[in-house]
């Protein structure tokens, strides 16, 4: 499935209407270019989730935790890990058996430690400098 943001507030509204649509335990695989709106993505879905916590990219922390809402959001930065190893040493194992929405940027980072049943969402500057190309792998409309 594709579709196509013009602006942040919209992809923000993509991402608050799809995380409607996932069950508990989701795993959200994020890639795309740097900026080009995963952050935002994350941001909506946390509002889908009536999550009402300020929503910032987990660069340094490599995981933000969010709660409150119908489920609890872990935001992931794979930036600075080196491979799905060190994933394990921080205890994505222990966020997973929670039962929350993981939402993972830079996910090519530890892509060998995804399931299969994986949500994959790239993010894709368009023609225009506001245009985003949002392409979503394994899940249904």
């Amino acid at each position: 499935m594709e579709r196509y943001s013009a602006s942040v507030e919209e992809t923000e509204a993509l991402g608050q209407e799809l995380v409607r649509k996932m069950a508990p335990g989701t795993v959200v695989a994020f890639t795309g270019d740097l900026g080009a709106g995963k952050t935002a993505f994350v941001r909506g879905m946390a509002r889908g989730l009536g999550i009402t916590q300020r929503v910032t990219s987990p660069t340094f922390t490599i995981v933000n935790e969010y709660e409150g809402g119908t489920l609890p959001l872990f935001h992931f930065d794979m930036y600075r890990l080196l491979s799905s190893e060190e994933l394990f040493d921080i205890g994505w194992e222990d966020f997973l058996s929670r039962k929350g929405i993981c939402a993972v940027e830079w996910s090519e980072n530890i892509q060998d430690a995804l399931e299969a049943d994986t949500i994959y969402i790239d993010i894709r500057r368009g023609q225009r400098d506001d245009q985003r190309i949002i392409t979503i792998k394994g899940m249904e409309p």
